[in-house]
């Protein structure tokens, strides 16, 4: 019953739902992590669910590593939490041996490399954009369960700049040098899976033998092809936990669809459903801005934040884009020397091509900043040259507590109790090395240098990757999920926020919705700016509708 204590009404009776199809319609910041984990914690302590047969789903690795990282926190390490895709993997390497005889196919790391090599035996040209709407497309029509067939009848947009013939031909290419190759891509994993499962009926008895109960998170983004294969895992059952926000729909473009959120209650009418709107991550300012936002198509009830009312969210205009940049820069230099952590600060645009005047502009100004779709964390040098040193260590020294340890490690490799004063590449390595040394003590007294290892190898596996004591710079897709302190929406004009391509209602929508998780992201602070001229394409800039809308409501 302690577990259910920390929660608050409407969580904890998300939470007593143990059995049966449940879904938690859960607003941004109202704990919906903290609630899917003590639902698992109190049905495993309750006798309702075995940890071994519990399979929680998210979409992304970091997601994953923090559903993990927060049941092991309850007690209870033996629960699969795992990405579609990772979970799918682990079955198709399995299974696939037993019943073709030999390895699955790899998976390839990136479409770029693929797609380069067909285009230009095409001779078709893309740049790096290109190639990048080129793979969304392929990833689209996947996620969709279209053939290329299908496909070709469905009327969608230009795709990076290629006629329909030439893109049709293209993605046949595409296929076709997999196939060659012997190789797959991420949405291969789950149609093969599928088929797999659909053909081999004692791989699904196994699976479903294996797993009983599902928890599904971030459910409004869920695909056809990934809600297909749920199925399969699931079925004729119906313990069936999912976790979504209408609100926070904003992947159509990759073929996430909420209309499995929306007819939830309709397919399993005996369905429990509760709502979270107490919003514990942003003040009151700020989550009256964000329901005016969207008070026209949410389908749940608004935000009641249970912070202070704070200080409203600053809209601000510029000249030109240089101007934007520098005073947002200076902005956070003043937060910084006031006593605002760095690494609780952020800078949230629309597309990524819009972070480099903000990048110059901090750089200018000694400001460390960490760029996200950047370079991983687990890949960087001075990283993996720690993570091979505290594997030696621990082969000599396993009774070592992981802070103690660490500390040896890291100052073997340069680190020092005082980062370096300038911003610069030594502070960077500084402030990767220092949060290696934070995660070693977050671990328990009782842990070793032997479980810092595991610990260390199960955040590389799934890119789980602490944070730096530096200003985030993000798309807002790239940062939904995260949250800081003060949070900078760059570049709020329209052509960006809403983007240029969306022209349908549905479209736009999903563009509103997307500013609603940009503004959800502040905790005390936000500010939203625009320029007047982007000097970068010598073009006017527009304020964006949605900002006439948060005032006209206010």
């Amino acid at each position: 019953m302690d577990l259910l204590d920390q929660l608050d009404p409407e969580q904890r009776a998300a939470a007593e739902a143990l059995v049966g199809p449940v879904v938690i319609l859960a607003g941004a910041g109202t704990g919906k992590t903290r609630t899917i984990t003590h639902r698992i914690a109190h049905g495993i302590a309750k006798g309702y669910y075995s940890a071994n047969r519990v399979l929680a789903l998210t979409y992304t690795n970091r997601a994953a590593g923090e559903l993990r990282q927060r049941l092991r926190q309850l007690g209870i390490p033996g629960v699969s939490v795992k990405t579609f895709h990772a979970a799918a993997l682990a079955q198709l390497e399995f299974f696939w041996p037993q019943f073709a005889g030999v390895p699955a196919p790899s998976v390839i790391e990136s479409k770029a490399k693929l797609i380069n090599q067909v285009a230009q035996e095409a001779k078709i040209v893309l740049d790096a954009p290109a190639v990048r709407e080129f793979a969304a497309e392929i990833e689209w029509r996947k996620y969709s369960m279209l053939s290329l067939e299908e496909y070709a009848q469905a009327k969608r947009p230009q795709v990076a700049g290629l006629s329909a013939q030439k893109n049709l031909e293209l993605q046949q290419a595409y296929e076709n040098a997999k196939v060659t190759a012997q190789r797959l891509d991420w949405e291969d994993v789950l149609v093969l899976t599928i088929g797999l499962l659909r053909s081999e009926p004692r791989a699904l008895a196994h699976v479903q033998q294996q797993y009983r109960f599902f928890t599904v998170d971030e459910y409004q983004d869920i695909s056809p092809l990934q809600h297909a294969l749920l199925d399969l895992w699931l079925g004729d059952r119906s313990d069936l936990c999912v976790v979504g926000d209408p609100n926070q729909t904003i992947y159509s473009f990759t073929g996430a669809s909420s209309a499995f959120l929306h007819s939830f209650s309709e397919r399993f009418s005996n369905c429990t459903t509760v709502q979270l709107t107490r919003n514990y991550r942003s003040t009151g300012s700020i989550v009256s801005a964000a329901n005016r936002l969207v008070a026209d198509q949410s389908q749940i009830a608004p935000l009641e934040s249970q912070r202070e009312v704070g200080e409203p969210p600053v809209e601000v205009g510029f000249d030109s884009l240089v101007a934007e940049a520098k005073a947002v820069a200076e902005s956070i230099s003043m937060l910084i020397s006031q006593g605002t952590p760095a690494r609780e600060i952020a800078v949230l645009y629309r597309v990524n091509g819009q972070s480099e005047a903000f990048e110059n502009a901090l750089a200018k100004r000694g400001i460390g900043l960490q760029v996200k779709g950047g370079d991983r964390f687990f890949n960087r040098r001075d990283v993996q040259a720690a993570v091979r040193g505290l594997r030696a260590e621990a082969v000599v020294k396993p009774e070592l507590h992981p802070f103690e340890v660490m500390t040896n490690v890291i100052r073997a490799l340069g680190w020092q109790a005082q980062p370096p004063a300038e911003a610069g590449p030594q502070r960077e390595t500084w402030e990767a090395l220092n949060s290696l040394l934070e995660i070693a003590g977050e671990l328990p007294e009782s842990a070793n240098a032997s479980d810092l290892v595991h610990e260390m190898e199960e955040r590389q596996r799934s890119q789980h990757e602490p944070v730096v004591d530096a200003v985030t710079l993000s798309t807002i897709h790239a940062a939904k999920g995260l949250e800081w302190d003060v949070v900078f929406v760059v570049g709020v004009t329209e052509g960006y926020l809403p983007i240029g391509f969306a022209k349908t209602d549905a479209e736009l929508a999903e563009e509103r919705r997307l500013f609603y998780v940009a503004m959800t992201r502040a905790k005390r602070i936000l500010r939203l700016t625009w320029p007047r001229r982007d000097e970068t394409t010598n073009r006017g800039r527009e304020r964006s509708r949605f900002l006439a809308d948060i005032a006209a409501r206010h």
